[in-house]
């Protein structure tokens, strides 16, 4: 891969081989001449709908509060030290989802979402450490980074927010926009907005293997199969009917250790998971959807992208789109792997689809999953 200026002209191999999970990078000018690509009036709007998840945070009194949206009002432009935060505003801008793609030199498996930070001067959520990697690029105005690699990651009880109670700066920058300062997981910071500020925070996926394990059993639920019911035909009288007999416990055991993963089940259930949508994503199709012959023709001649709301992935013979998976053969594999990679098909790559892909094209296009053009 080329050097990327959005890396500080290191490419996307180094990046991961000396940053990544590893140390802080401060990139300087990133994207240059970089401007908020959502007005205020706009940010507020958005974090004004049930649909976008959205707080507020203030200081007051040197207290902290936190406020979940639907944000219908906020504090004065002119009153200091209180932030918005918006998160997901990739699923409602294209340009802001054009962004989120600059960094798909990560897969998407891991490239979570744009959550986008408006403050007044001296706003900010406090010392904090965030569980995941996270780029910080600067908008509008100026923020102070304060940075640490402390271990002690201990909190303040009794907050609102996750707030490091002994944080210790060891590191100090102001970002102006177009600046982007890279963090590793458990990296502790604190970024102080220098009057009016907004920033856009590029997060990562990063779920608990208890989490994990939880959905993956309910997943497997539905297809464990163990027939026959417990039998005791050889049962003893007993002197401590309270007490689990050995026996029975024994049988049990027997059963349960026929239950196996494979490695085909973990596929299954890991794309889905990754490609359900969040609880607050919601697909609108065509109102007046072509048939599926009408839609061959225009997609000949207009091509298809994905909706900045879809998740493709794909591994394998399975292709997993908005937590449903399917099995595909060589030839459609190739044309769905080009739509997920691409997040769009030209009409030339849409020429070699078989009629099953075209069927599944066009129900994704009726569901608002996929659109023209």
């Amino acid at each position: 891969m080329k050097k990327l200026p959005l890396l500080g002209d290191i490419t996307p191999a180094q990046f991961l081989r000396d940053y990544w999970h590893k140390k802080p990078l401060l990139i300087r000018n990133a994207i240059p001449g970089f401007k908020p690509l959502l007005s205020y009036d706009a940010l507020t709007k958005l974090a004004a709908t049930n649909h976008a998840e959205s707080r507020l945070v203030t200081a007051v009194d040197g207290a902290w509060v936190m406020q979940h949206g639907p944000l219908e009002t906020l504090p004065a432009r002119d009153q200091k030290e209180w932030t918005m935060l918006v998160q997901g505003v990739n699923l409602f801008d294209a340009k802001a989802d054009a962004l989120l793609r600059q960094f798909r030199f990560i897969p998407d498996a891991r490239l979570d979402d744009l959550m986008v930070s408006f403050a007044t001067d001296g706003g900010g959520v406090g010392p904090h450490f965030d569980s995941y990697d996270v780029f910080l690029l600067q908008a509008q105005g100026q923020r102070r980074w304060k940075i640490s690699a402390q271990k002690d990651l201990s909190l303040v009880e009794g907050l609102p927010l996750k707030i490091l109670a002994n944080f210790q700066a060891e590191e100090e920058f102001v970002l102006n926009p177009g600046d982007m300062l890279y963090l590793p997981p458990h990296y502790a910071h604190d970024g102080v907005a220098i009057g009016d500020c907004q920033t856009y925070s590029i997060g990562f996926r990063s779920p608990s293997y208890q989490e994990l394990g939880e959905n993956f059993l309910q997943f497997m639920a539905d297809s464990i199969d163990l027939p026959g019911r417990y039998a005791d035909p050889d049962l003893e009288p007993t002197s401590k009917p309270a007490e689990i007999p050995r026996a029975m416990l024994a049988a049990l055991t027997e059963e349960l250790n026929k239950v196996r993963f494979t490695e085909d089940d973990i596929t299954i259930f890991f794309g889905e998971y990754l490609s359900e949508p969040k609880h607050n994503v919601f697909f609108t199709g065509p109102a007046k959807p072509l048939s599926v012959g009408k839609f061959g023709e225009a997609v000949m001649k207009k091509g298809l992208s994905l909706s900045a709301k879809t998740q493709m992935l794909y591994r394998g013979k399975n292709v997993f789109i908005n937590g449903e998976s399917f099995g595909v053969g060589k030839a459609d594999k190739a044309t769905l792997e080009l739509l997920a990679n691409h997040r769009r098909l030209e009409p030339a790559e849409f020429a070699q689809a078989s009629d099953d892909v075209l069927d599944a094209l066009h129900t994704w296009y009726q569901d608002g999953w996929a659109e023209l053009g």
